[in-house]
């Protein structure tokens, strides 16, 4: 009796820590399904949801996606992911990286590949071809770091800014693996801070917002918000910012 309860207890351990394991998983692979944009060129769009213009075209080689849920109201944008497709007749092993740069989906997919991102899924010219003509696969994904070497994260003005009376803003080059989930802007002589809107996708805005140089300040979450890290760039936004403008922040964050 004993040895039987012993066993009962052993494997009842085993499967729960088998499903503590399978839940706190953040670099397990998901299912899903992945399509291409029909009509684009071979990089992304550059309206994309996100609203990161060309920029969002372009970013990563041009490997860049639409993501339905992952898209999470816009703190998706600029995420990377791992994706691979599971055919073994054509898909490599690798897949491809794609950044987040839009919002959509079709026929039950969570992303929507840019032609370049979608054919190097494959293992080679042939069989992306194959893979473009099949026009949905199944896949895996996994989020993962983004990289960009030898890019601070950058601010890009936003051509519908009117200083001083209204800012809109992207951020550029957000390397790491964690989401940018609140936005302030301090004024420099002062320190008088002021939460920024997510107006849409990646761009944050503020209306009157603070005079003079501008320091920005970025808090930084992984996906379930338990580790949060505010970040101040080294470099400030100068007071007289200019709708089209880009400006170098002289950091970066790798987590």
């Amino acid at each position: 009796m004993a040895l039987y309860l012993f066993y009962t207890f052993l494997v009842t351990t085993l499967i729960f820590m088998q499903t503590l394991a399978d839940t706190s998983c953040t670099d397990c692979f998901i299912h899903s399904r992945a399509a291409y944009y029909p009509n684009s060129e071979e990089h992304g769009t550059d309206v994309g949801a996100c609203g990161f213009g060309s920029f969002g075209a372009t970013v990563n080689g041009g490997d860049v996606s639409a993501a339905s849920s992952l898209y999470r109201s816009g703190v998706g944008c600029g995420a990377c992911y791992q994706v691979r497709c599971t055919n073994s007749v054509y898909c490599s092993n690798n897949g491809v990286t794609a950044v987040i740069t839009d919002q959509g989906s079709s026929d039950n997919t969570d992303f929507i590949l840019s032609k370049h991102a979608f054919s190097r899924m494959a293992q080679t010219t042939d069989a992306a071809a194959s893979l473009l003509a099949l026009g949905v696969v199944d896949i895996e994904y996994r989020r993962v770091s983004c990289s960009y070497p030898d890019k601070n994260i950058t601010i890009k003005i936003d051509e519908s800014s009117n200083n001083p009376y209204y800012l809109a803003f992207v951020i550029w080059y957000q390397q790491g693996r964690r989401d940018i989930t609140a936005v302030q802007l301090c004024e420099t002589q002062n320190f008088v801070c002021k939460l920024l809107d997510r107006s849409h996708g990646a761009v944050w805005t503020a209306t009157s917002p603070p005079s003079g140089p501008l320091s920005l300040r970025m808090l930084f979450s992984d996906e379930e918000e338990e580790e949060e890290t505010w970040v101040v760039p080294a470099n400030n936004i100068p007071g007289d910012w200019k709708a089209g403008e880009t400006y170098d922040s002289g950091v970066q964050v790798n987590q």
